[in-house]
């Protein structure tokens, strides 16, 4: 064998390797359309999952609070405190099996109370869909492969950066899981409004 093969064998390698992820990502998106919650239960870690959620929501919400930049420290700490109180129900609402399978079809998780004024339904789907191995090819592009366990995929791809949720799937003992479903920027602000009524009620 050549010695410049070597680097050759190398890059293949780590080609083929990145493909891997794409199996996983197929796997779930026909769980997601079958509504297989018991596919999701196994795939999904519900624990890193769930703490990711109530941070997201707890920062949506401080960011909303117009009289955040102007408080003292002790206030801005209850209000943080407050705010992660609040977020542990719509993270519990959010992160079930069923509710993954809600948000990944479409985008949008309809069975959780957020509002009124839903966003309409998207031509061809808003969420997870991967009809062909043909249809792999965009979602390979929209992904981004941090190390050699962890990979992070824009969904959908063809939607602008802060319209896409971010999926992120870990190597754990030779199968890839999702670990963590960052929400666009829609859900979040809609999440912000549910804490700023609830806190609202509170006042």
């Amino acid at each position: 064998m050549r010695w410049w093969s070597i680097p050759v064998v190398l890059v293949l390698g780590w080609f083929a390797y990145t493909l891997t992820p794409l199996w996983a990502l197929y796997d779930l998106a026909r769980a997601v359309q079958a509504h297989d919650t018991d596919y999701i239960a196994r795939h999904v870690n519900f624990h890193t999952l769930r703490v990711s959620v109530i941070r997201q929501a707890a920062a949506a919400a401080q960011a909303r609070d117009p009289s955040a930049p102007d408080i003292e420290p002790r206030e801005r700490q209850r209000i943080s405190e407050a705010a992660a109180a609040l977020a542990i129900p719509i993270a519990e609402a959010l992160v079930t099996p069923a509710t993954v399978v809600d948000l990944l079809d479409d985008g949008w998780p309809q069975t959780v109370e957020l509002g009124r004024d839903e966003p309409e339904p998207k031509p061809g789907g808003g969420g997870l869909r991967i009809e062909s191995l043909r249809r792999l090819i965009p979602f390979y592009l929209a992904s981004e492969m941090r190390g050699f366990r962890a990979v992070v995929v824009g969904v959908p791809p063809e939607a602008s950066r802060d319209r896409r949720l971010r999926i992120r799937l870990r190597l754990h003992a030779w199968t890839w899981r999702v670990v963590d479903i960052e929400l666009n920027d829609e859900l979040r602000e809609r999440i912000a409004q549910t804490f700023a009524r609830a806190s609202a009620k509170v006042r």
